[in-house]
């Protein structure tokens, strides 16, 4: 599956506001799909979730995907976020870890992810503008940890499948298996997502990928890939 070819940087949520409303999804994007939850001013502190690495499957031309966790994005320009990347180039497969705090590019996370890996990721506020980064590949057995300044609003929080930003432009949604987020947490609780929480993505039209509904217990949900 070889190294990773690139870093792309990843990018604040693009709304997609001419589009129609489908079913009770309540926001559609053209580079993010998954679940989002806002609020005021500093109210998000915490968060925390985890989902497995998708299997790549094969497509015409090279695309891009990542799953990952964060703070703001949602209608601001702050982001801090972790997760992991997925990108088909060339036909050669890539599988890889990362962190970033915009407006900073994503920085490699030089551990090895393959899919199937199961994540499991923490940002989380310590003191002042002091923030803690933590992925951990659960299946492989490894934790990264690092302590970084952020200062943004701390006004949405997310659990996100997103068709990155590539050599400044929106890249093609790669296509997926089924990316499942589990024990999704906010400030160490619940977020009990509603379905009006969840965007899905729309790249020339066509949808790209959809979130499932929350679990009954609103902190568990499925993005799938629409692509065929």
């Amino acid at each position: 599956m070889g190294t990773v070819a690139r870093m792309s940087t990843h990018h604040i949520c693009r709304f997609e506001s001419a589009a129609k409303p489908q079913r009770n999804i309540g926001w559609i994007s053209n580079n993010w799909s998954g679940y989002s939850i806002k609020g005021a001013k500093g109210a998000f502190r915490r968060i925390s979730g985890e989902w497995n690495v998708p299997f790549l499957r094969p497509s015409g031309g090279s695309s891009y995907s990542s799953a990952w966790i964060g703070i703001d994005g949602f209608g601001n320009q702050s982001l801090i976020q972790t997760g992991t990347g997925h990108d088909l180039i060339n036909g050669k497969p890539y599988y890889y870890a990362w962190w970033e705090i915009l407006p900073a590019a994503a920085t490699l996370i030089p551990l090895p992810v393959r899919p199937g890996d199961r994540m499991s990721a923490v940002i989380a506020k310590k003191r002042g503008s002091t923030w803690i980064i933590c992925l951990r590949n659960v299946t492989k057995g490894w934790t990264f940890r690092i302590s970084r300044r952020y200062r943004g609003p701390q006004t949405s929080a997310e659990w996100i499948v997103e068709a990155p930003l590539v050599g400044g432009i929106l890249s093609r949604m790669a296509r997926l298996s089924d990316v499942a987020f589990s024990r999704c947490r906010v400030n160490g609780s619940n977020p009990k997502l509603k379905a009006r929480h969840g965007g899905l993505m729309l790249q020339n039209l066509t949808i790209t990928a959809i979130p499932s509904d929350p679990s009954p217990c609103g902190d568990a949900f499925v993005v799938k890939s629409t692509l065929r």
